[in-house]
């Protein structure tokens, strides 16, 4: 069934339940031509028309589920009335019983099987139909109470299912904001986080700026190119601040965090002596370096960096015995970052936010460099970032 058909029937149920009753009027005129002639009823378009007021209650089991079961037990005066029991009376029975059961909680679906049923069984009793077949009162009862039994069973556990279903839905849309959330969480951590140390880095471009303004007052008079050399520091330095400041701007989204220590951050230089550090934690960490460090700016090496830290750190947690291998690349004007270990890589996790790869992708972006992660060929896990670099005396608009 079509999703389409399926909000059809949901919207318009009067029609759709309509549409039922026609259908099992359509079966009883099969099964009327299917069988012999001498087993027709005597007045067939008297049978027909009653089979449709039998069928009625069926096209109300939605709409109004409750005065449709009366009707259905009021049709129980038909077969007295015609000398036949029209199959329609009898489908509209069973469908009203699981309607009930599908539609109902435990106790008013019990109910309305016992008012559909118990008047059919006092009917088989009291006055039970003549036909060419001769069947016993009680396998009438028998068998009416076994169709009852099972569309009632039927309805119920179709009741279950849809109950189950609506409740794996309604958690698996719980997880899914709660894993929203977390992820925005770790966003935003990051996002802080970041904007702190940028911040220590501007503080420090600032206070550049002053010592040098400084040196450069004092020599004016007796060394004018001295100055002019302090000046045009100040003016690179400058520029590099103002696209700090762009940068940091970017990611303080949210409220102002406490004033950072103005300790310098880390750079290109303190990558070796981190390799050192995990080696002697246990991991053998080799480091590779591609072409010649150029200038940059220290925001791209603190990116750099925090790529690598934060790599080694994973690798250090989850590779187990393994080795791991850090490569920095600097060419066509872009460095290259590369962390690969040969572990057996991070486990999964599915109710946390990993903050560290959060991070690194929230760094890289900044500069607008771009960053892989996952399983490397071979086994281990692969960390691999390209960030370009931009010219110092640029300020981007």
């Amino acid at each position: 069934m079509t999703d389409r058909l399926r909000a059809w029937i949901r919207h318009r149920p009067l029609a759709a339940d309509g549409l039922l009753a026609a259908a099992l009027v359509l079966v009883e005129v099969l099964f009327v031509l299917l069988t012999p002639r001498e087993f027709w009823p005597r007045q067939l378009p008297a049978a027909l028309g009653w089979s449709v007021l039998a069928a009625t209650p069926v096209a109300l089991r939605r709409v109004a589920p409750w005065p449709a079961v009366g009707a259905a037990v009021a049709t129980l005066a038909v077969p007295v009335l015609l000398g036949h029991a029209p199959t329609t009376q009898s489908m509209t029975f069973v469908v009203l019983t699981y309607t009930m059961a599908v539609h109902r909680s435990a106790r008013p679906a019990a109910l309305a099987t016992v008012l559909l049923w118990v008047p059919v069984a006092i009917a088989n009793a009291v006055a039970p139909l003549e036909g060419p077949l001769e069947i016993g009162t009680a396998y009438l009862v028998l068998n009416n109470a076994l169709t009852a039994s099972v569309a009632y069973a039927v309805g119920r556990a179709v009741h279950a299912r849809r109950l189950s279903t609506r409740v794996l839905r309604e958690r698996a849309r719980v997880a899914e904001r709660t894993q929203r959330a977390l992820a925005e969480q770790a966003v935003a951590d990051e996002r802080r986080r970041i904007a702190r140390e940028l911040h220590d880095v501007v503080a420090h471009h600032v206070s550049v700026m002053g010592v040098l303004a400084t040196g450069a007052r004092r020599v004016l008079r007796r060394d004018p190119d001295a100055a002019d050399g302090a000046i045009a520091s100040i003016e690179d330095t400058s520029r590099a601040t103002l696209r700090e400041l762009r940068r940091l701007l970017d990611v303080l989204r949210t409220e102002a965090e406490p004033a950072a220590d103005l300790a310098p951050q880390p750079d290109l230089a303190g990558i070796e002596a981190l390799v050192e550090q995990v080696r002697e934690a246990g991991l053998p960490v080799a480091l590779q370096v591609d072409g010649v460090p150029g200038p940059m700016e220290q925001g791209v090496a603190l990116t750099v960096y925090r790529i690598v830290q934060e790599a080694l750190t994973n690798a250090l947690k989850h590779a187990g015995t393994a080795t791991a291998a850090v490569r920095l690349g600097f060419v066509d004007g872009c460095v290259t970052v590369q962390v690969e270990d040969t572990g057996r890589g991070p486990g999964p996790a599915p109710d946390r936010v990993g903050h560290g790869l959060v991070g690194m992708r929230e760094r890289v972006a900044l500069y607008g460099g771009t960053l892989r992660t996952g399983p490397r060929p071979g086994g281990g896990f692969r960390v691999s970032a390209r960030i370009p670099l931009e010219p110092l005396g640029a300020v981007p608009a």
